[in-house]
Formats: structure tokens, C-alpha cells, sequence
């Protein structure tokens, strides 16, 4: 069951926050969303996700509303792209979460530091969603910890040659090129002896071990990777040897704020499903929206959605201005996040039995959201960066 947008979509439309074109952008990519994925959202849960869905979306236009028009984008910035992320999320969290890696993950680290060479090729056909990318960060054992990272890459001619694993890569069994982390001075600190790197998934060394099986996320294809002696010529290295921290943290604001986006998206259709199942279910001969223990569960659901929604739009307006937002993305992230996994969990109670079944939504989107406050950043590293930006603020 889809309950449709219903007055939610028109209540938070508000000039104060939105433009009026992002506001008619917002209405184009929700009639796109209605007629090309609404249909077949129960569909793609049974993954992956299929390949011509993904061109759709390029060739709407949906893959580089933040990437530069000389590589194929609109140049619309972020702002835009939570629109994005929210209207496909609000359909299927999968999705967009597979979208997302292609068009964010691996789109802006090649689209801030590639070369116009290299925007071409490796960059334009993904904006156009004829091919799919992937970042290659996480390990079997390195995940926030970024700069313990195994893989490494050494030297040999022009060439690099890359070596080691890569874990939980959201598109890896799917994507054509990988933006892939590797150490290649490991005399140095690794923030000063990481390298990035465009890797083509067509050369000999790169293979895909298996795709991971998922609690959510069905439709996406998250995978466990492995890189031996994979050739990499000087025309595929992404920035300068040993940028690659750099590149890596820089990528790290604009998906935390993206992924804030789709945070949004989870929670809304288990939001509204919730409203009209709560002014419909009757019991004790009332309605049970008459009953505090619901109706203050739908005041809360709203008040989240509403706090989280001006949170993200804050920090995707300070990245379009190039401004640092490393606190404010992970205040964005932090808190949709969690607020997704609370609102679909209390939707679910406020249908009941009916709520843990497949005749409603609700328990994929509880499924989908639950992976959120763990990928992109743990729900534990963003406190500890939110209070080391304090810190820094008090100079302290």
C-alpha cells in the first residue's frame, strides 16, 4: 500500500526555505518518481536493480543536478540533489542508495579533482546513467578509521599497480569504475600517503567475491571486493599521489548531506501511512487517534521530519556556497538518520500487527533505514566529529 504524498508534500513547501524553482523541480522528479518507480517499488526489493532504471533517472537528468554542465550536469547544486535523494528514497531506499554511490560517492571525488580528461570519460557517461560507479573505501578491517587503510598501491614505470580488499561497496558486483582509496607511501602518515584512484572493474585482478546479503537495501547490491595487482596507468589517478585523504574527506560533507536526503525519504510514506491508519483504525469505539499513546507518537513523527528536513537543507546551502560543513553535515546525517529508524518503528507499532506484515510498506522502509545510522558514517564517529567541530568553535 502507497498512500500518495497526500497534504504532507504541500504542508512543508514553504518559500521561507524553498525556491520556487527548486519547489517546481521537487513536483517534476515526484511525477517522474510516480510513474517510473512507484509502480515497481515492491518490485525492486527483490534487487538488483535494474540497469535501464538507472539511465532513466540520467537521462531525466536526476544523476548531476550537483555536477558542473561541462561534464554533463545542471550545476543545480545540493540542494537539489536531497530533493533528488528524498522523492526516489520515498519510493525505494534501495535505489537511491544505488543511485546515490554513482552519482555522489563516486561522482563528486572524480567531478572536484579529475582532470576535463577525465571527466569526460569517466564521469559523463555516469551522469548520464549509462555507467554505474562505486567508491571503494571501507575493509574487512577499516571503517571509520579510514587512515588504517590496507590496500596499497605501488609504483612500477607510469603504472600503479593496486592491491587488497574492499568491503560493503554500495554497486561493486555493478559498477564500471570504482574511485578506490589506496596507500602508496606507507613511510608517511596515511593522510599524506593515500592515493585515489579511477579503476575500471574490466581489468585483470579485479574481481567481486559476493554480494553481501542485507537485513534492507534489497534492491541495491552492496559487495565484498578484491584487488590483485590491478593495473592502474598515470591517466587514471584521481588528483595528485598521496591527495588521496584529501579527496576522501572531502567526499564525506556532501554524502553525509545527501544521505541526510534520503534519511527524509524513509520516513515519509511509513509517516503517512501511519496519519491515515490512525484516523481510520477504530477500537474501543474510537478512532485510535483519539488515543495520546498515538497521537503523540504522529506529533513526534512530524516534529522529526520537519527539524530534520531544515537541518539538511542548511547544510546543503552552506556546501553550494563552498562553505565548510563537516559539523553540519554530520548534525544532518546524525539526526535524520535516527530520526528515520524512530519514525518507522513507531509507524509500525501504530499499525500493529498489520504494520509486520508486506500488505503495507512500513517494514521495508524499517529495514532500509535501520542501515543509515551505520553507513556513511556510524552514528557514534559523527558525535565524536560533531564535538571536535564544537571544540575547534570555542577554540578549545
Amino acid at each position: 500500500m502507497n498512500p500518495g504524498p497526500g497534504r504532507f508534500i504541500m504542508d512543508y513547501l514553504s518559500k521561507t526555505f524553498w525556491t520556487e524553482d527548486e519547489i517546481k523541480f521537487r513536483e517534476e522528479v515526484r511525477s517522474f518518481c510516480d510513474k517510473e518507480i512507484t509502480p515497481i517499488a515492491d518490485k525492486l526489493d527483490k534487487g538488483p536493480y535494474p540497469r535501464d532504471l538507472i539511465r532513466k533517472i540520467g537521462k531525466a537528468g536526476y544523476m548531476g543536478v550537483h555536477h558542473e554542465k561541462a561534464a554533463g550536469g545542471s550545476a543545480r547544486g545540493l540542494s537539489y540533489e536531497i530533493i533528488v535523494a528524498e522523492e526516489i528514497s520515498r519510493c525505494n531506499g534501495g535505489l537511491d542508495m544505488a543511485r546515490m554511490a554513482s552519482a555522489t560517492l563516486y561522482g563528486m571525488p572524480v567531478g572536484k579533482f579529475g582532470t576535463p580528461e577525465q571527466k569526460k570519460k569517466y564521469l559523463t557517461p555516469i551522469i548520464r546513467g549509462d555507467k554505474v560507479g562505486a567508491i571503494g573505501i571501507t575493509e574487512p578491517d577499516v571503517g571509520s578509521d579510514t587512515a588504517g587503510m590496507k590496500t596499497h598501491a605501488v609504483q612500477d614505470g607510469d603504472d600503479w599497480f593496486v592491491t587488497g580488499e574492499k568491503r560493503f561497496i554500495t554497486n561493486g558486483s555493478q559498477a564500471d569504475y570504482i574511485c578506490c582509496f589506496a596507500i602508496t607511501d606507507p613511510n608517511v602518515d596515511p593522510r599524506n600517503g593515500m592515493t585515489a584512484f579511477i579503476v575500471d572493474t574490466k581489468t585483470s585482478g579485479f574481481s567481486v567475491v559476493k554480494d553481501h546479503d542485507l537485513l534492507g537495501m534489497k534492491s541495491s547490491r552492496v559487495s565484498w571486493l578484491k584487488l590483485d595487482s590491478v593495473r592502474i596507468p598515470p591517466d587514471m589517478v584521481l588528483g595528485s599521489p598521496g591527495q588521496g585523504f584529501k579527496i576522501l574527506m572531502d567526499e564525506l560533507d556532501s554524502e553525509r548531506t545527501a544521505i541526510a536526503g534520503e534519511a527524509i525519504g524513509y520516513a515519509r510514506i511509513p509517516y503517512e501511512t501511519a496519519v491515515k491508519y490512525a484516523n481510520e483504525r477504530q477500537q474501543f469505539g474510537k478512532r485510535i487517534r483519539e488515543f495520546e499513546g498515538v497521537s503523540f507518537k504522529i506529533a513526534d513523527m512530524s516534529m522529526k521530519l520537519e527539524a530534520g528536513r531544515a537541518l539538511t537543507l542548511n547544510a546543503a546551502r552552506m556546501l553550494d556556497k563552498g562553505m565548510k560543513a563537516t559539523k553540519q553535515a554530520s548534525i544532518a546525517k546524525l539526526y535524520t538518520t535516527e530520526a528515520a529508524v524512530q519514525i518507522t518503528n513507531d509507524a509500525l507499532q501504530i499499525l500493529g500487527g498489520s504494520g509486520y506484515t508486506t500488505d503495507y510498506p512500513v517494514e521495508r522502509f524499517l529495514r532500509d533505514a535501520r542501515l543509515m545510522t551505520i553507513g556513511g558514517g556510524t552514528a557514534e564517529i559523527l558525535r565524536f566529529l560533531i564535538q571536535r567541530e564544537v571544540f575547534k568553535e570555542f577554540e578549545l
